[in-house]
């Protein structure tokens, strides 16, 4: 073939389509093998409906984010079995927990519980680097000890992890997420902010090192439980050598299918996956300085 300027400009835009599918997930370089997502959906207490399976079918969520990790570029497997982490977790590039109450108790689902040692093994394989995220009830798993609506000087080591712990929540509700982080992954299409029906939590023990992505906006909600200042809804940290993730939403089915909730998804997900990389510098006390305010009960 015959090199001219006609060749050279279409082999530059070929090379620059290429480097931006590598970039998104869509294509990945030769030989590299694809990322493994533990997509843990064990119900110990309030088992919620976007997880809830039918006999053998796959819950809605877990669909979802099947469908997500195909067209994204990374494996999904789901499990409610709590011994997975026991024996058979080194696969897994990350871990993605939608799921509430003392994991270590058979509880509501039925479904065996994770022994004390696989909690510790969980613990101790994120800050050797593996990734962990969670959507919503994540917050409402391996509560600490003492009153709901108190801050807790020695949360439970898995708080401690996911970096905030589930309170209360009210009545479903619109309300505005301010976005405090739009340079993270996901958050492309969110504007400074936008508005949303869900089951709204009010959590407290946030990790002072974390880097918030969205807040809570509190003006105007109903109900006692939002009575307190902005405090972060969604946000990502450094748990020794693992990224961590976490966004409240995720309680409605038609949630996991709004286009906004799966981009910040897949943003975090491809963040904790090591798939992209993302500015997580501190900004709590910046951009939520009263969150530690607790809401009058």
């Amino acid at each position: 073939m015959t090199w001219n300027r006609t060749n050279r400009r279409d082999w530059i835009w070929n090379t620059s389509v290429l480097s931006a599918m590598v970039a998104s997930g869509q294509l990945r370089a030769v030989d590299e093998p694809k990322k493994k997502l533990l997509f843990f959906t064990k119900s110990a207490g309030f088992e919620h409906s976007v997880i809830r399976r039918d006999g053998d079918q796959p819950a809605y969520a877990e669909r979802i984010m099947t469908e997500l990790g195909a067209k994204h570029g990374f494996d999904v497997t789901c499990s409610k079995d709590g011994r997975v982490f026991d024996h058979d977790y080194a696969e897994f590039d990350a871990f993605f927990f939608y799921t509430t109450g003392d994991l270590t108790q058979e509880g509501t689902d039925r479904h065996p519980a994770m022994s004390e040692k696989g909690k510790e093994n969980l613990l101790e394989a994120v800050r050797s680097g593996k990734g962990f995220g969670g959507s919503h009830c994540a917050s409402d798993t391996f509560h600490s000890k003492g009153p709901a609506a108190e801050n807790q000087e020695n949360p439970d080591p898995y708080i401690q992890m996911i970096g905030g712990e589930f309170i209360r929540h009210g009545e479903q509700q619109e309300a505005m997420m301010k976005v405090v982080s739009p340079s993270f992954p996901g958050l492309d299409s969110a504007g400074q902010g936008f508005r949303m029906h869900e089951e709204w939590y009010s959590l407290k023990n946030f990790a002072p090192d974390m880097h918030v992505i969205l807040v809570q906006e509190t003006m105007g909600m109903r109900n006692k439980d939002y009575d307190r200042p902005p405090f972060p809804a969604t946000w990502a940290r450094m748990h020794g050598d693992g990224r961590v993730f976490y966004t409240s939403m995720g309680h409605r089915e038609d949630v996991w299918q709004n286009p906004t909730f799966q981009s910040i998804l897949v943003g975090g997900l491809h963040w904790m996956l090591r798939m992209t990389d993302a500015e997580v510098t501190p900004n709590l006390k910046e951009v939520a300085p009263e969150a530690s305010t607790m809401p009058k009960l």
